[in-house]
Formats: C-alpha cells, sequence, structure tokens
C-alpha cells in the first residue's frame, strides 16, 4: 500500500482540480464563447468571470501556497522546477488571460476570443505538466 504524506495528498487534489478545470475551459467553455453573439456574451461574459474566480481563484492560490511551502521545505530541483511553472501559469493568467477577457468585457468579437484559446491552451499545456509532476512526486 502506498502511503501519502498529507502534503503530498493536498498536492495532488489541488492539481487535479486545476487540471479538470483547465481542460473544461479549454474543451467546452472558451469554445462556446465563440457560439454567442457579441451583446449575449457580453452579458453572459461577466457574470461567467464573477461566477468563475471564485473556483479559481482558491485553486490558483492554495497551489501557489502549496509550491511556495514545498520550496521552503525541500529545495531540490523537483520543487523549484514545481514553483516556477507555476508561476509560469500565474505569468500567463494575470498577464494575458485576464487582459484578454477585459477586452471581452469592452467589445467581445472572434478575434479576441481565439487569442484567448491560444492563451489557455499554453495554460492547459502547464497545469497538465504540473498534474503529471505531482503524480510521478506522489506515486514514484
Amino acid at each position: 500500500m502506498i502511503e501519502l504524506s498529507y502534503f503530498e495528498l493536498i498536492r495532488l487534489l489541488i492539481d487535479m482540480g486545476l487540471l479538470i478545470l483547465t481542460w473544461l475551459v479549454q474543451l467546452v467553455i472558451y469554445p462556446s464563447f465563440l457560439y454567442y453573439t457579441s451583446t449575449d456574451l457580453k452579458k453572459w461574459h461577466s457574470i461567467y468571470t464573477r461566477r468563475i474566480t471564485i473556483v479559481v481563484l482558491p485553486l490558483m492560490l492554495s497551489q501557489l501556497l502549496v509550491a511556495i511551502i514545498g520550496l521552503y521545505f525541500i529545495i531540490n530541483w523537483q520543487s523549484i522546477l514545481y514553483f516556477f511553472v507555476i508561476l509560469a501559469t500565474w505569468g500567463l493568467t494575470f498577464l494575458r488571460a485576464i487582459p484578454l477577457h477585459l477586452e471581452i468585457e469592452k467589445s467581445p468579437n472572434q478575434n479576441i476570443i481565439q487569442q484567448l484559446l491560444q492563451v489557455h491552451t499554453w495554460r492547459t499545456v502547464l497545469w497538465t505538466l504540473v498534474f503529471i509532476f505531482s503524480m510521478f512526486k506522489t506515486f514514484f
């Protein structure tokens, strides 16, 4: 039987939550924006961003906290890599994705949605790598 520390279990659950969420956003939520009229998307988008933030922000903050704790107590190449990949997701989120969401709020159009999908593809790749890394660290 594999024994998991609470820390490993918490890290794995947070990473799994973000993995599931990011793939839902990538495959379902953002592509659905392409089917809205500009007027309808403008109405829905502000509701969507408030609601999704309630789910995303606690997960992202928890993941960052776990990365910082891991870095503080176990300084090795894995904890450093994990921390920097998490920082990369934050960078993409706050420097690219959120500004695109703000543009959608002002004047939604297909071009902005396509840009958002491209940026989110990179976030999806990073969060998938984080989860794979977390699984590897937990079980191997």
